[in-house]
């Protein structure tokens, strides 16, 4: 049976270079990093190599790279740690960014009676920079959090932009980037940005491992209480296999990265033309359809398909080896509506099946070509 995979939003496949040096690094180097002796020792001089080439690709210090197990639990390093031990009073965030964002701020405003306020959307997603300064405008300790790239709609937010609005206005700002890094550079030694989250399952590296930039002297402490690695950020021996596959995975992404991206691009570009000749009446959710003002990596696709045949879709294209989505794969088991779907979409286009296909450079012209052709029975 012919396989296409278009979930790559949700998580990518390994690079052959990233399975060589973990599987090498497995072989050779399993010495404790916190022991004293050479075994120890090489292994710890590993991770910091490691931390130093990460660093490098956003031109800040290696002790601003906190090593975690992704990008959920960096999320939740920062944003708790902000309320706890910043004394941030008040978070803006918007009701489109990943549940990493929006359970762990429902979760603060339990625990510490925090003010949440949420920055008004544009129709298509897009966050109203005019409401946000709006909001700005407190005498309270603010923190913003609003993801670079969302993951359901691939709307790109102009995070320089609101790096410098919460500059002026003195707010701390992190920004989800999992969606982003290995996909896009950042240049966080021009840009006044305090935290971010990045996953390496999302630039094909592997899962269980991503990192948090913390920028120096943030006051931000640690969440995970044990021996002191990670600078105390996050106790527990660290998983070098992974942080090395990770460190690879970004190498790779990023010395490849304007060729694999005009490679996307033109597949997604492809695939949007292909989809308007079989569905003339097809919609696309958020501004996907858009090469400025969304990622390269995806698009969410509200198809015209009758009712009957749309409850369906989902099962019938995983019958016929099709992997993709109706929304963040954090979501997959849930009958409800995507939230992101929710807040942008009419009534009559939320009755309408919505998919997110995703793209990423294992994926070919010809895989466009049969998940077409399979569409074309729903028609």
């Amino acid at each position: 049976m012919t396989t296409v995979y278009f979930d790559n939003a949700a998580t990518t496949q390994l690079r052959n270079e990233v399975i060589d040096c973990m599987t090498e690094c497995m072989k050779n180097n399993f010495g404790n990093p916190s022991s004293t002796h050479s075994y120890g020792r090489q292994s710890k001089s590993i991770i910091e190599t490691c931390r130093k080439s990460i660093a490098s690709y956003f031109k800040v210090s290696a002790s601003e790279i906190v090593f975690t197990s992704g990008g959920t639990e960096a999320d939740n390093l920062i944003l708790r740690s902000a309320v706890r031990d910043l004394g941030v009073s008040e978070i803006i965030t918007s009701k489109i960014e990943h549940h990493a964002i929006l359970h762990t701020v429902e979760a603060l405003k339990k625990e510490y009676n925090i003010n949440v306020k949420f920055v008004d959307l544009k129709p298509d997603g897009h966050i109203d920079y005019t409401h946000l300064e709006m909001l700005l405008q407190s005498e309270a300790k603010q923190l913003v959090s609003l993801m670079h790239i969302n993951n359901e709609i691939g709307n790109k937010l102009d995070i320089a932009l609101v790096a410098d609005l919460c500059k002026s206005s003195k707010a701390l700002f992190h920004s989800d980037t999992v969606q982003s890094v290995g996909h896009y550079q950042l240049d966080l030694e021009q840009m006044p940005l305090d935290f971010l989250a990045a996953s390496a399952h999302k630039f094909h590296g592997p899962k269980g491992v991503g990192f948090a930039f913390i920028r120096k002297h943030s006051g931000i402490k640690g969440s995970i209480f044990g021996g002191e690695q990670e600078r105390g950020y996050r106790a527990g021996t660290e998983a070098i296999h992974n942080i090395v596959g990770l460190t690879e995975a970004l190498k790779c992404s990023y010395n490849n990265l304007e060729t694999e991206r005009q490679y996307i691009s033109e597949i997604k570009t492809y695939f949007i033309e292909q989809l308007r000749d079989v569905f003339p009446e097809v919609t696309f959710n958020g501004s996907c359809q858009d090469s400025e003002s969304s990622t390269y990596t995806l698009i969410n696709v509200c198809l015209p398909i009758a009712t009957e045949k749309a409850s369906l879709l989902q099962f019938q294209l995983d019958l016929k080896g099709i992997a993709c989505s109706k929304g963040s794969a954090c979501q997959s088991g849930s009958s409800q509506n995507s939230h992101v779907l929710s807040e942008i979409l009419d009534e009559d286009h939320l009755k309408r099946p919505s998919v997110r296909f995703s793209f990423s450079i294992f994926n070919t012209k010809a895989d466009v070509d049969y998940v077409i052709e399979v569409l074309k029975e729903f028609v």
